[in-house]
């Protein structure tokens, strides 16, 4: 039967969607009537130093030739305050919304922390500048403006993205169809980097998902990606789209990270440090090598749990199907028994010894998927660092009688 719900639905959209056409029609009456059209500009603020300014900010800027007054139009808000926002976080499914606010106020921020800001002037036409503003002006209205905000899939980055393109009518998306390689794992690290317990999250964290490779449309996600792209893009008529850019604000804070080649060596290297002294500690010093083994062990469960529950219990599909749980093992759990009779001096019986081969035998799992996959999840250095360790433990504390 038909949803009467579905319907009125569906006719308030039509509805929504007739008063915007003619919204824009108005406005550009309007200002061919006054002899001239907003002037519309891409604005791009480098890192911060707080965790979630380090990938970067955007947004749009329209302004009145005629007043000099300039609106800027911000897709990056939340209210931290607001019931149910840490568990949405966690959850993956945060609500941002975009705010209209006077283009000074909204670089008051930037200016005080030190983040520079460049502005880009784009070379519109003035029907296509009309129609656009009128569409921010009303998606930043109260009961349009709020979003399901995805780190990569829809972000501040992106709506300023999509915007544009629907404007030029879908011309920008044609011009950003090629690659360089980069996935969303390999910008979040590069970004986060400044951050070690930020980078590690995104590091062990991400699934396979995040490591295929990006179209330049995708890696826009990272504003700084989307500013060197509108650099090259031209508009309807074959221009520069962007017609003049200026920093307009210094930047006073460390540079962003550059891109840096991915090397295994040092991890296994280290790997194969630790396991020698795992090991040593385990035949000489046997109550320190159970305090050390307690320790692995309990990392690897703990961080298998949360890999877990990324999958199972939240909206974040960039970590779904983690390959790194076949690195940390949740069956390390069921080894923190045994580390601890190995601490108390006890001897563990045969189904111990055996279940220790388990950990070995699932990170040579990964290994051979990772050699396997078309697009393997960029695992290789945990694989190289950790698994010396797992067979480590497992042959000395297997020796054991």
């Amino acid at each position: 039967m038909p949803d009467p719900g579905r319907a009125r639905q569906a006719r308030r959209a039509r509805t929504r969607r007739l008063l915007l056409s003619a919204l824009a029609l108005l406005s550009l009456l309007l200002a061919t009537a006054a002899g001239a059209a907003p002037r519309i500009a891409v604005l791009t603020m480098q890192p911060g130093e707080v965790f979630f300014e380090r990938f970067g900010h955007n947004a749009l800027v329209v302004a009145d030739p005629a007043t000099g007054a300039a609106t800027s139009y911000n897709f990056g808000y939340f209210d931290p305050t607001e019931p149910g926002f840490i568990t949405g976080f966690i959850r993956g499914e945060m609500q941002y919304q975009l705010v209209a606010l006077p283009l000074e106020q909204d670089l008051a921020y930037y200016r005080d922390v030190g983040r520079g800001v460049d502005i880009q002037w784009l070379d519109l036409e003035p029907d296509v500048a009309t129609e656009l503003a009128a569409q921010l002006e009303w998606n930043a209205r109260p009961e349009n403006a709020r979003y399901g905000y995805d780190y990569f899939l829809d972000n501040c980055s992106t709506r300023v993205r999509d915007a544009l393109d629907e404007a030029l009518g879908g011309s920008l998306r044609s011009q950003m169809a090629g690659s360089r390689g980069s996935s969303y794992r390999s910008e979040a690290t590069r970004l986060a980097r400044p951050e070690p317990m930020m980078w590690l999250g995104f590091d062990l964290g991400l699934g396979p998902a995040s490591d295929r490779p990006l179209s330049l449309w995708e890696e826009a996600f990272v504003p700084m990606r989307l500013q060197a792209q509108l650099r090259r893009a031209r508009n309807a008529e074959g221009r520069p789209l962007v017609s003049h850019e200026e920093r307009i604000l210094p930047h006073r804070l460390p540079p962003e990270p550059a891109e840096l080649p991915r090397r295994w060596w040092p991890w296994l290297l280290g790997g194969v440090l630790v396991a020698a002294g795992a090991g040593w500690l385990a035949v000489r010093r046997p109550r320190l090598g159970g305090a050390f083994a307690l320790v692995f062990w309990s990392l690897c469960s703990v961080l298998a749990a949360l890999m877990l529950f990324i999958w199972l219990g939240t909206e974040h599909r960039f970590g779904w199907a983690n390959r790194n749980l076949l690195v940390f093992s949740p069956v390390c759990v069921l080894l923190l028994p045994g580390a601890i009779a190995w601490i108390r001096g006890r001897v563990s019986g045969r189904w111990f010894r055996a279940l220790l081969w388990v950990p070995v035998c699932t990170t040579i799992a990964a290994g051979f998927v990772y050699g396997l996959s078309r697009f393997p999840q960029q695992d290789l250095h945990w694989i190289l660092a950790v698994l010396p360790v797992h067979v480590a433990l497992a042959w000395a504390w297997g020796r054991r009688r």
